[in-house]
């Protein structure tokens, strides 16, 4: 078989290629997973049949339509005795079940949660998913999945019930709705309610660069304030001023950055800087114009600055890390600043060794623009559940203003502009206000019901160029476009 037939049998099964956003690392290949981008004669036996199933079974869950769902569940919004929500297992989470101990008190509907650890979250919940499986009455899903949930009827359309309800899109941040809960991408058709705002953003040592003696020096190499960089500029020059220095005993390097290969991080660090420099991935929006956007010369400028940070400034070895590493990296004073998702920031405030007075937090620096790379998921209503009307009730819940304000209280990212335009957000954690600046200038990767294999195409092309040292940044970028054209012409989109 051809690669562009195994390419079209991968992309009718659903998101079973490459893991999404937040993920550590790549976890062992399974029915549907493609390992370095390519089938065995095997591989594409087991997907054929995969594929003929999930056509019957999409067909049959798209004869029921969200309305119909929707027009049996509504009246009287009937109690459900127990609802599953599933999400990923971190803080997040933890801080989830503690609000949703209200949900019972009120409604007397006892709340079970499936939380699946980062590496396996994407393939155990998409399984699930694909197999018409029952467990997840509720699911906060990545925000990457809403365009094959909602082609593939796995999700419920939530229209009409949050017209009935009064739950209004309006009151979330635009980009948060745009992102978490349309599909097609920022049209009026919800399939999710914003669940978890989150951002790529930056933690430093802010007690090393309150130092007087490294203070005095930079300011006399630079002729500014050692401080946050306010652009990738200065990002170059802060890293590269503490690479190799010995602080508290130990050699530390400047900055930890994602370079991740398996999964999606090298792209989700990478577009921090591509964004900030100019890089679009289409010129119109709907049109797949990519040429002069994806490989246009601020693109290439951004992916280029993106390398000179990994090559000068990284720990030694840091050819494959993500979350879990650059957290290491920086609670061992490994490093002097880090990237990593808003979600961590509590957590790391609260640590023992590098929280409270010793660490400082930032936006991603801008550029040619302002730009952070959008992380979070919205909540939805799974398709598939027996416990319709319990799970809508929930849905309910928790678009509720008060809710929303425990809900960012107890550690979880609202998005609910009655927490983010309170007066008092901006100093209600250290890392609010840049929370707030990042969540209004997010740009996120494609939602396609393609998605895995364009995250393929481009960790392939980052990892090769920034990690592997393989030829210009300018022709990463070109290849990058025509494996993007190839995929899209498969669909027909092109």
């Amino acid at each position: 078989m051809d690669a562009a037939s195994q390419r079209r049998i991968a992309l009718d099964v659903f998101s079973k290629v490459y893991i999404t956003k937040h993920i550590a690392q790549h976890e062992g290949v399974r029915l549907g997973h493609v390992s370095n981008g390519e089938f065995s004669e095997a591989d594409v036996g087991r997907l054929c049949i995969w594929e003929e199933y999930m056509r019957k079974m999409t067909k049959a869950l798209m004869g029921m339509s969200s309305a119909l769902l929707l027009s049996t569940a509504i009246p009287g919004m009937a109690k459900a005795d127990e609802l599953t929500l599933c999400w990923a297992a971190w803080d997040p989470a933890n801080a989830l079940v503690e609000l949703s101990k209200d949900f019972t008190a009120q409604t007397g509907t006892a709340m079970k949660f499936e939380f699946v650890p980062w590496p396996n979250f994407a393939d155990r919940i998409l399984n699930e998913l694909n197999s018409g499986g029952k467990l997840c009455d509720l699911l906060i899903g990545d925000s990457q999945w809403i365009g094959g949930s909602a082609e593939n009827g796995y999700y419920v359309k939530l229209n009409d019930f949050f017209d009935k309800e009064g739950i209004k899109m309006g009151d979330f941040a635009e980009a948060a709705v745009n992102a978490y809960s349309t599909w097609p991408k920022g049209t009026p058709n919800y399939w999710a309610l914003p669940a978890m705002g989150d951002a790529n953003g930056w933690f430093y040592r802010k007690d090393w660069f309150a130092k007087p003696e490294l203070q005095a020096e930079f300011k006399q190499k630079y002729g500014r304030d050692l401080g946050p960089p306010q652009t990738w500029d200065e990002l170059k020059q802060v890293a590269e001023f503490f690479t190799g220095r010995e602080i508290d005993g130990q050699k530390v390097y400047g900055a930890a950055i994602f370079t991740e290969r398996a999964s999606e991080g090298i792209t989700m660090g990478a577009t921090s800087a591509l964004y900030p420099y100019g890089f679009k991935y289409q010129q119109t929006a709907g049109k797949y114009d990519m040429d002069g956007a994806v490989n246009s010369p601020d693109a290439v400028a951004g992916l280029e600055a993106y390398k000179a940070l990994y090559k000068c400034c990284q720990p030694p070895g840091y050819t494959d890390s993500y979350m879990g590493e650059g957290l290491d990296a920086f609670k061992s004073g490994q490093v002097a600043m880090a990237m990593n998702w808003f979600a961590f920031f509590p957590g790391l405030y609260k640590d023992e060794k590098v929280g409270g007075e010793r660490i400082g937090f930032f936006v991603n620096p801008k550029q040619k623009v302002a730009a952070s790379t959008l992380g979070g998921q919205g909540i939805s209503v799974v398709a598939n559940t027996d416990n319709m009307d319990g799970a809508l009730a929930y849905i309910k819940w928790f678009a509720q203003p008060e809710v929303q304000k425990k809900w960012w209280a107890l550690g979880g990212y609202a998005v609910h502009n009655a927490v983010l335009n309170d007066p008092s957000f901006k100093a209600s954690q250290p890392f609010a206000a840049d929370f707030l600046v990042a969540m209004n200038q997010v740009q996120d990767f494609w939602q396609e019901p393609s998605y895995a294999i364009l995250l393929q195409a481009m960790q392939k092309r980052l990892h090769d160029y920034v990690v592997a040292d393989q030829g210009t940044a300018q022709e990463a970028l070109d290849a990058l476009v025509n494996d993007w054209k190839e995929i899209f012409e498969d669909e027909g989109k092109l």
